[in-house]
């Protein structure tokens, strides 16, 4: 288990948020970018171009079933035309901000790759959800989109100041598949990765929305989450629909039916929505090696 001083130490590092990791220049030039104009979707492009990593895995992810595109696609171009600039630009900061802290190596209960692939199923699942959705109330597909993927980016965070201690907290977390995550982060650390993904988003100047996000996915409904905040109301039922997906993160409760009223979804759909959901959740798990 932590011992005392970690815990201290964890919670000093984030009460100075000068001492967490800075956001990656890729991820920043692309947060302050406009699409609204020729030039800011060609500054888009030359940006991804540059970096192989992003490019491959937003090709990779437009070639997949998930995202219903019919033709091959070898170019970032291509994948931002069907898949849309504001999705390819949410996917491409969530994929620079994962990959910049995961450079620690890699433990024995928490592995980089596996959080990556829970959080693009999580978004993926958000995706489904949301097409659900009355158009006047459903959130912008790129907000969905980023949202899902930086969810957990508390997780990469804590793996990035005190790997022992995240290794710890997942190890924990096996242990325990029917406790609460939150209970077993306080009692094993004296924090949670919610609170750990909000200060980093806040040290990044993420907008106001998906610091929410990262900070109430899992208490959602608490006086701090404004009502129309759907963003957190979709990251909880993501999560419910496909739990354990790449890391075990047990929410423990079940759907209730006015979980779905709040986002304008019919209960009657409910079922034909969640088999969609998890049959898409399956496919992003076989593309995990690519993704």
């Amino acid at each position: 288990m932590i011992d005392e001083s970690t815990r201290i130490r964890l919670k000093l590092a984030l009460a100075d948020l000068d001492s967490l990791p800075a956001m990656p220049a890729t991820a920043q030039k692309l947060l302050a970018l406009r699409l609204d104009t020729e030039e800011g979707e060609t500054q888009m492009l030359k940006l991804i171009g540059r970096d192989p990593q992003i490019s491959a895995k937003i090709i990779s992810l437009a070639n997949s079933p998930v995202m219903g595109i019919s033709r091959q696609l070898n170019k970032v171009s291509d994948a931002a035309m069907l898949l849309g600039l504001t999705r390819v630009k949410s996917v491409a900061i969530g994929i620079a901000s994962m990959s910049h802290l995961a450079q620690s190596p890699a433990g024995n209960h928490f592995k980089p790759q596996d959080l990556w692939l829970h959080s693009m199923t999580i978004a993926i699942v958000m995706r489904t959800i949301a097409q659900a959705m009355p158009k006047n109330v459903r959130p912008d597909e790129d907000q969905v989109f980023l949202a899902g993927l930086l969810h957990d980016i508390g997780f990469m965070a804590l793996h990035h100041i005190d790997a022992v201690a995240s290794d710890e907290l997942h190890h924990q977390l096996l242990l325990q598949p029917k406790r609460p995550i939150m209970e077993v982060e306080l009692e094993t650390l004296g924090i949670t990765h919610c609170y750990i993904g909000a200060q980093l988003a806040r040290h990044w100047h993420l907008p106001e929305e998906i610091i929410t996000v990262l900070g109430y996915h899992h208490p959602p409904y608490v006086e701090e989450v404004a009502d129309v905040n759907s963003l957190v109301r979709l990251v909880s039922l993501a999560e419910k629909i496909a739990p354990n997906f790449g890391i075990a993160e047990h929410t423990c409760d079940e759907i209730q039916e006015y979980e779905w009223l709040e986002l304008g979804i019919n209960p009657a759909d409910v079922e034909d929505i969640c088999a969609q959901a998890n049959e898409l959740a399956v496919q992003t798990a076989q593309l995990s090696g690519t993704l």
